[in-house]
This record gives structure tokens, C-alpha cells and sequence, in this order.
């Protein structure tokens, strides 16, 4: 595929066939992901390949406790997870929040989920003192990430990034046995998608991108 059609129609792909995704073509996907970019090129992400079906379904319920209050916010009418405004939600009424199997269907029924990491002792995270939720440590795993699903389209195949495990990431070390230095990054269903999207809906580069300044003029072509 060319690689602005590539880029145009990576989507989220969360239903996925019976087909399995053959070690070849996920090397494949591995060998040209590989060349993307992380802080100093140190490196420090680590991809685990889980194919044993106790243990994406474990990974799948480790899931469901964040998910929980996402969809218990969003019924209360917040932006869920948010760092910035704290939820109001009751503790009782996130527990007895119920959860579509969209949100963990993806990783039971994928033939693939990896389970990337990254090794909190290479990276520099360098908004670590400001008061605010740290980003700048992503910067060295999550283009790996994205390279990948951009790989896994050329090839057919699909994928999305789901970050609910991460609040139980003490559950998902002792599973997994991740290391305490790397910090869970993403869990990331791959397979071949039940159906192809072509079109996808995103904002213009004029309601997101502006000259000079934050509040300057809108980028147009």
C-alpha cells in the first residue's frame, strides 16, 4: 500500500476472524516497526508476543475494573480518566457499572495481543517535576507502537492500543513477569479485522493546527 493510505485508513480494529496471525508476517511486522524513533535511540521498549488463551482472558479482566469507571464517568456526563478534573462519581456506583464486551471482547478473541512495556530507567522524562500527568517518557514507546499497526495494516491486518490494564500494571508484572523498571504502556489485540474501513473521521488540519501561536490563525492549505 502507499504510505499515505496507509496512514489515511489505519483504524481501531476490535473485531477480528478466526484466522490466525502467522509468526512470519508478525516478524515481519516487528522487523520494520523496529526503525521507529525513542529518546537518545536508547531503545527501552519491550514487546511481549502472548498467544496463550488463559492469559489474554486474564489480561482482558485486569482490564475491566479501569473500564468500569470509564463508561460510569461518561454515563455521569465526564471526560473519564481525566487528570485534570476529578471525578464525582461514587466508588459503589463504578463497581456496579457494567461493561460491553467491546472492551474486552478484542483481547480475548485476537489471535495476537502484545503486551509492550517500556524501561522507565533509559527514558528522560523530562516533565517529571512539573505538576501535571507525565507524557514525555510515551515519546520513546508509543511510535513503536504506532509503526506497528501501521506495519500490521500493510499487511492485512489490525489492531488497536488499549491502556485499561495499565491500573492494575502490578498484576499484569506479576503475570507477565515484567521487570519493576518498565512501566506498561499499552495492550494491543492484532488480527485480521472482520471487516475493512477505507474511510475514516478526523478533524481538518485548520480546527487543530494554527500559525505561530496557540491562539493564532488556523493552518490552511
Amino acid at each position: 500500500m502507499d504510505l499515505y493510505d496507509v496512514m489515511r485508513t489505519t483504524f481501531a480494529a476490535r473485531e477480528f476472524t478466526d484466522d490466525a496471525l502467522p509468526d512470519d508476517v508478525l516478524w515481519r511486522i516487528f522487523d520494520n516497526a523496529r526503525f521507529a524513533p525513542s529518546g537518545g535511540n536508547r531503545q527501552g521498549a519491550h514487546i511481549t508476543v502472548v498467544r496463550d488463551a488463559d492469559v489474554r482472558r486474564r489480561l482482558a479482566e485486569l482490564g475491566a475494573a479501569a473500564a468500569r469507571r470509564y463508561f460510569a464517568q461518561l454515563r455521569a456526563g465526564e471526560n473519564p480518566w481525566n487528570s485534570v478534573h476529578p471525578s464525582g462519581v461514587p466508588q459503589e456506583v463504578i463497581d456496579s457499572t457494567e461493561i460491553p464486551d467491546t472492551f474486552t471482547a478484542p483481547i480475548i478473541n485476537a489471535p495476537v495481543v502484545l503486551v509492550v512495556s517500556v524501561d522507565l530507567s533509559v527514558v528522560a522524562s523530562v516533565d517529571q517535576d512539573l505538576d501535571r500527568a507525565g507524557l514525555a517518557s510515551g515519546a520513546s514507546v508509543y511510535p513503536l507502537i504506532w509503526n506497528i499497526l501501521l506495519a500490521a495494516r500493510n499487511e492485512g491486518y489490525g489492531g488497536t492500543i488499549t491502556t485499561m490494564a495499565i491500573a492494575q500494571e502490578e498484576q499484569v508484572r506479576r503475570l507477565l513477569g515484567i521487570p519493576d523498571t518498565h512501566a506498561l504502556a499499552a495492550v494491543v489485540p492484532l488480527g485480521e479485522p472482520t471487516r475493512q474501513l477505507t474511510k475514516l473521521r478526523r478533524q481538518s488540519v485548520p480546527e487543530f493546527v494554527t500559525r505561530e501561536r496557540f491562539d493564532g490563525p488556523a493552518f490552511e492549505g
